[in-house]
């Protein structure tokens, strides 16, 4: 990979250890950069190595705090672009703001399509992310998207459970997402009937529609934030006669209510990938087992580098490990 569409990657403050193990995978050095902020707050960025013509991959997902990570980005992107950089694609594991995706309510807006809008500005040709909490996230952009999905790698460490199982969505918008899971653990599923209470973190669950009695629910959802719907669904799930409860989700947000939901909850794990960095504290006060993503996101890159199909990463059902 020489030449002057060698590949680069490089990482903002986000998640410097995601993108280590993916340059690890990839079997090439971390870029090196340097990412800081000044006494006044403002933001600087400098590449310190050559990147004119090069394949340049900006690795940041959007991280508590997420403003700063998003605004990080968008610096390093306006820093490769005035640096030559032959294309650049920017690899957000976690797309913050995918909730407000519509307008839902009188007089608001729709953040989801305005990072869009930011990070095409700066200058990004293309993105490459893992589970959007809304597909018609990806037509928010007018370049390239690949979204990647962490589920098979989530069912394949699933798969090795042998208890009888049934597979739930936390609420009908989540149907899909469980139902592939589902399909892939071959698994029967669930779906749990569910009234959000206006803007608040407050989920009122109503009803369970499937067989869940005496059998082990593993809880599936695209992101863990408050954790107030897992907790309800769970609750749920009890009530009507399962015997274990797990969740099962992508990006471990993991907000501070969830620190105090989820230990008093029905919950008895929570599975959930690297796209977001998680403290040592965090992962054992709520049983966490963390699952990389890093070996996905590598292959993606070498596929998009190299001009291959990424969708085949999916076809035959084993993920890069």
């Amino acid at each position: 990979m020489n030449g002057n569409n060698e590949l680069k990657v490089f990482s903002g403050n986000a998640h410097k250890s995601l993108a280590i193990d993916i340059c690890t995978y990839l079997g090439i050095p971390l870029g090196k950069s340097e990412v800081f902020r000044f006494s006044n707050d403002n933001i600087f960025v400098r590449f310190q190595e050559n990147i004119r013509h090069r394949d340049v991959f900006l690795v940041q997902p959007f991280a508590r705090p997420v403003n700063e990570s998003i605004m990080e980005l968008l610096i390093m992107i306006d820093a490769a672009k005035r640096a030559s950089a032959g294309r650049i694609t920017a690899v957000i594991p976690y797309y913050a703001y995918g909730r407000t995706d519509k307008k839902d309510q009188p007089r608001v807006p729709i953040t989801g399509r305005l990072i869009a809008d930011l990070i095409t500005v700066a200058g990004a040709q293309r993105v490459l992310t893992t589970d959007l909490h809304a597909g018609q996230i990806q037509g928010f952009f007018n370049i390239p998207v690949d979204e990647l999905t962490a589920l098979p790698l989530m069912g394949d460490y699933l798969s090795t459970k042998t208890e009888d199982r049934v597979v739930v969505a936390p609420d009908v918008g989540g149907t899909k997402r469980a139902r592939d899971l589902a399909e892939h653990l071959r698994l029967p599923l669930a779906i749990i009937e569910k009234r959000r209470i206006g803007n608040s973190d407050t989920a009122e669950s109503l009803t369970v529609i499937g067989d869940v009695h005496n059998k082990h629910a593993i809880l599936v959802d695209d992101e863990i934030d408050t954790g107030g719907s897992l907790v309800s669904a769970a609750t749920s799930l009890k009530a009507h006669g399962a015997i274990d409860v797990k969740a099962a989700a992508v990006h471990g947000v993991l907000s501070q209510l969830s620190l105090e939901r989820i230990p008093e909850s029905s919950l008895s794990e929570i599975l959930v990938t690297d796209s977001l960095p998680i403290d040592q504290n965090t992962r054992k006060k709520l049983s966490i087992k963390q699952l990389s993503i890093a070996p996905l996101l590598g292959e993606a890159i070498i596929r998009i580098h190299e001009g291959r199909s990424v969708g085949e990463i999916f076809a035959h059902g084993k993920q890069p490990s």
